[in-house]
């Protein structure tokens, strides 16, 4: 099994290990660098960028779905992504985790998405949980997902919340820590 498989079942893995490198810092690498490629495209030059996400997805960039730059994806191997999802600049995405992302869903300015802690008595040991966002979920600007959270369909996610727990489908959440307001 690849690192990413493994930390996607719950494996955790110390950061030093020979495999984690390898693979993990490879993506990284890969990654980083094709976010720079984009992130310093002229911005009226949609064709290249579209080009360029479309390699950073591994041909896997579904139609319709445009990331704004500049934004930084660390392992964009674990993102999927589905149809006219569209994110606003600022995006950061730690997606070792794994990410899915489904159909319709509308990312804010500087979200934030995370699927990776550290273990708190060893530091160098990573965890991961899966976040999923499903259909049509509408996430505000500077908003954080933490790891292991799945937001419903159709949910609002308020400007600055900090979701640490799961959002049901057409539920409006908001604040630190996000909390249900309304019910869509």
């Amino acid at each position: 099994m690849s690192v990413f498989e493994d930390l996607r079942t719950g494996k955790s893995y110390d950061i030093r290990d020979e495999q984690y490198i390898r693979e993990a810092h490879g993506e990284m690498a890969r990654c980083r660098h094709l976010c720079w490629e984009i992130n310093n495209t002229d911005p009226n030059n949609r064709e290249k960028i579209i080009t360029l996400e479309r390699e950073l997805f591994n041909g896997t960039l579904q139609e319709g779905s445009f990331l704004t730059p500049p934004f930084q994806i660390d392992c964009a191997c674990c993102v999927h992504m589905g149809k006219n999802v569209f994110a606003n600049h600022g995006l950061t995405v730690m997606s070792i985790g794994t990410i899915i992302i489904e159909d319709g869903v509308m990312l804010g300015p500087e979200v934030g998405l995370f699927t990776v802690n550290h273990e708190p008595k060893n530091i160098r040991v990573i965890m991961t949980k899966e976040i999923h966002i499903k259909k049509n979920a509408w996430i505000g600007a500077r908003v954080n997902i933490l790891p292991g959270v799945t937001i419903g369909e159709n949910a609002i996610i308020g400007t600055g919340s900090v979701v640490t727990k799961d959002v049901p489908d057409n539920c409006v959440v908001v604040g630190v820590p996000a909390k249900i307001v309304k019910e869509i």
